[in-house]
C-alpha cells in the first residue's frame, strides 16, 4: 500500500516522470564522459593499461594528420553553416507565401533526402561524382564544354562534393525549422507594415529576419556541432576513411582511425575530448554573442 500510495502521490509523479530521462543520461552521457576523460590520461592494448598523463594530448600538438582533420571539419563546417541556414530561410519564406502552389508536395520532395540512409546517399553521390567521364558531374562538365574532373582525389573539388551532399540532405530539414518558426510570428505585424508602404524586402529584412532569431540561433547551434561531427558522409563518399592526402579526413574520421582501426583508445579519447572542447567553445561563444545567456528586461 505505500508503495501505491508513493506512486499515486502528487508530488511523487514528477520525479517518476523524469526519472527514465535522468537514468539515461547518467548511463548514456555522462558515465562514457567520464570513461573517455579517464581513458585519455591511458595507453589501452589488448589486456594492458599504463597511465601516460598528458602525454596522448601532447602528441595531439605534434601531429599533423590530427592538424589536417581540425582543418578539414573547419572548412566543412563553416561553409556548411553558410549555405545551410540563408537558402533553407529562403526557402520557407516562400512555402509560407502564396507565390508556391502544391506547398505539401514540395516540403516531402526536401524533406525526403534526410529519410535516405548515408550509406545509400554516399554510395549514389560517389558514383555521381566519379572520375570515369560518365560519371553524373562529368556528363555535366561535358554539357558545359569543361574537361571531366577528378572530383575525389583534388581537394577543393573533394569539398565540394561533400557540401553538395550535405545540403542535399539536410536543406529541407532545416526549412521546416524557419517554417515553425514563421507561425510563431504575427501576421498582424506584416500587415501593418505593408499598410506603412513597406516592400516585401523590407518585412523580410525588418520584421522577418529578427524574429526569427530564436530559430536562426538554433539551427547555427545544432549545425556548428553537425559540421564538427560529420563522419559517415566522408567515409561513403571515399569507400572508407582512407581519402587521397586526407582530403576528405575529419576529426570523428581520425577518432575512428585512431581508435577502430589502430586499436588506440586512449589517443583515440583524447582526440573525441578536443572535438567535445570545440564544439562546447564555438557554441558557447557565437550563444554569448547573440545574447542567448541575457537576462529579459521588465
Amino acid at each position: 500500500m505505500k508503495i501505491k500510495r508513493i506512486l499515486y502521490s502528487q508530488k511523487a509523479a514528477p520525479f517518476l516522470f523524469v526519472l527514465p530521462f535522468l537514468l539515461s543520461f547518467l548511463v548514456f552521457w555522462i558515465y562514457p564522459l567520464f570513461s573517455t576523460v579517464k581513458m585519455s590520461f591511458q595507453n589501452i592494448l589488448p589486456g594492458q593499461i599504463e597511465w601516460v598523463g598528458f602525454e596522448n594530448y601532447a602528441k595531439l600538438l605534434k601531429d599533423t594528420t590530427f592538424h589536417t582533420a581540425i582543418r578539414n571539419s573547419f572548412v566543412y563546417m563553416i561553409f556548411s553553416i553558410a549555405l545551410l541556414i540563408p537558402f533553407p530561410m529562403l526557402f520557407a519564406v516562400l512555402m509560407d507565401s502564396n507565390l508556391v502552389k502544391a506547398k505539401g508536395f514540395f516540403k516531402g520532395v526536401l524533406y525526403v533526402p534526410a529519410l535516405t540512409s548515408v550509406v545509400i546517399s554516399g554510395t549514389l553521390f560517389r558514383l555521381m561524382f566519379s572520375e570515369l567521364p560518365t560519371g553524373q558531374m562529368n556528363l555535366l562538365m561535358d554539357l558545359l564544354g569543361k574537361v571531366p574532373v577528378a572530383w575525389l582525389k583534388e581537394k577543393n573539388y573533394a569539398m565540394c562534393a561533400l557540401l553538395v551532399l550535405c545540403c542535399w540532405r539536410w536543406t529541407g530539414v532545416n526549412m521546416l525549422y524557419f517554417l515553425s518558426g514563421l507561425k510563431s510570428i504575427d501576421t498582424n505585424l506584416y500587415e501593418a507594415a505593408s499598410i506603412d508602404g513597406a516592400s516585401p524586402l523590407m518585412r523580410f529584412r525588418y520584421i522577418t529576419i529578427p524574429l526569427l532569431k530564436p530559430t536562426t540561433v538554433y539551427v547555427l547551434t545544432i549545425s556548428v556541432y553537425a559540421g564538427l561531427a560529420m563522419f559517415l558522409e566522408s567515409f561513403m563518399l571515399w569507400a572508407g576513411n582512407a581519402s587521397p592526402k586526407n582530403i576528405g579526413l575529419t576529426i570523428v574520421g581520425y577518432l575512428y582511425k585512431r581508435g577502430i582501426e589502430k586499436n588506440q583508445m586512449g589517443y583515440a579519447s583524447a582526440v573525441g575530448l578536443v572535438l567535445l572542447g570545440i564544439a562546447l567553445l564555438i557554441n558557447v561563444a557565437q550563444l554569448i554573442l547573440n545574447g542567448t545567456f541575457k537576462k529579459e528586461e521588465n
